[in-house]
């Protein structure tokens, strides 16, 4: 980065301190523009549902996120909106702080809540994206979370944030997760659209809870469409100014060798896991992770000998 500087031929003090003082704003305002324009100018991604996935995932790690329209019909939401009603109400006031809002509501435990949000979860679309960033560190990749967030009227922007903090590590450019956002109904400017920052997961010096310089997108999009981003993406809620909640379903994956940030095997019990799909019993992360080492997650049957899987 070069720095534009004025030297005259005389200086006294009081003008060497007036020209350094110069430089180093021209300096700072070279590398606010150097850092805000990696950010600020590229619009965020919109594909119709019959887009390629080769596609989808190369805005993805090009731009850090990007939006799938319409991926779902109305039948599965209005399943997953009923399902999430008496828990929204019932238990989703109790994560209130300055993080996570204090007119939101959140539930977990999601795959014991929702037969219907399953279809969510291991949706063909998202498991492409996750495939395609994930495998290429792992040998599979597990849920690290799943969470209903209902934002209500008067709530305000949450700070802008990235889900792969909750790790105490960074990896080069390695992703330890991506995220599904899911609209059960519609994203609009007012009612607390996602926002996210383009370009922020190639600038990983920040560790999350910052706030960048630059240009935010939100991520606006009709009920049943999918906002994809990255771990190392930054993001938050959006406030809503409207008259009606703002409800969204997001799925966090993680590399399969990290811990759950949700643990899955407390969440949802037992026999409501034995009943879901093999993909979303692997997710859940009923599977060993083989390493060059041995392998992550194994168990030993009833006769003692140790499950291959």
């Amino acid at each position: 980065m070069h720095c534009v500087s004025f030297v005259p031929h005389q200086l006294s003090l009081t003008s060497v301190y007036w020209h350094y003082l110069a430089h180093y704003l021209a300096c700072l305002l070279n590398w606010r523009l150097d850092f805000s324009l990696g950010f600020a100018d590229m619009p965020l991604k919109y594909f119709q549902s019959d887009a390629t996935d080769k596609d989808v995932v190369a805005a993805l790690e090009r731009d850090g996120a990007c939006v799938v329209l319409n991926q779902v019909p109305a039948e599965v939401l209005d399943a997953v909106n009923a399902d999430f009603r008496a828990p929204f109400d019932e238990l989703g006031h109790w994560e209130e702080d300055d993080f996570s809002g204090y007119t939101t509501r959140r539930i977990a435990g999601i795959l014991g809540i929702s037969r219907a949000a399953a279809d969510l979860v291991e949706h063909p679309r998202v498991l492409a994206a996750a495939d395609a960033v994930l495998l290429r560190n792992c040998e599979n990749y597990r849920i690290s979370s799943l969470s209903g967030i209902e934002i209500l009227p008067g709530e305000d922007n949450q700070v802008l944030h990235t889900d792969d903090s909750v790790y105490p590590l960074r990896l080069g450019n390695t992703q330890l997760q991506i995220s599904a956002m899911w609209a059960l109904n519609d994203f609009t400017a007012e009612n607390g659209a996602t926002r996210v920052v383009l370009g922020s997961h190639q600038k990983p010096a920040h560790a999350g809870l910052v706030d960048p310089i630059g240009a935010v997108e939100q991520a606006v999009m009709p009920r049943g469409s999918l906002l994809l981003y990255l771990g190392s993406t930054l993001h938050g809620g959006g406030a809503n100014r409207s008259q009606g909640p703002r409800a969204g379903l997001i799925n966090v994956y993680s590399l399969g060798w990290l811990r759950q940030e949700e643990n899955q095997y407390l969440n949802v019990r037992r026999e409501v896991a034995e009943t879901h799909s093999t993909t979303i019993q692997r997710l859940m992360g009923y599977c060993r992770h083989p390493s060059p080492g041995g392998s992550l997650g194994s168990w030993q049957n009833p006769d003692g000998s140790w499950v291959e899987d």
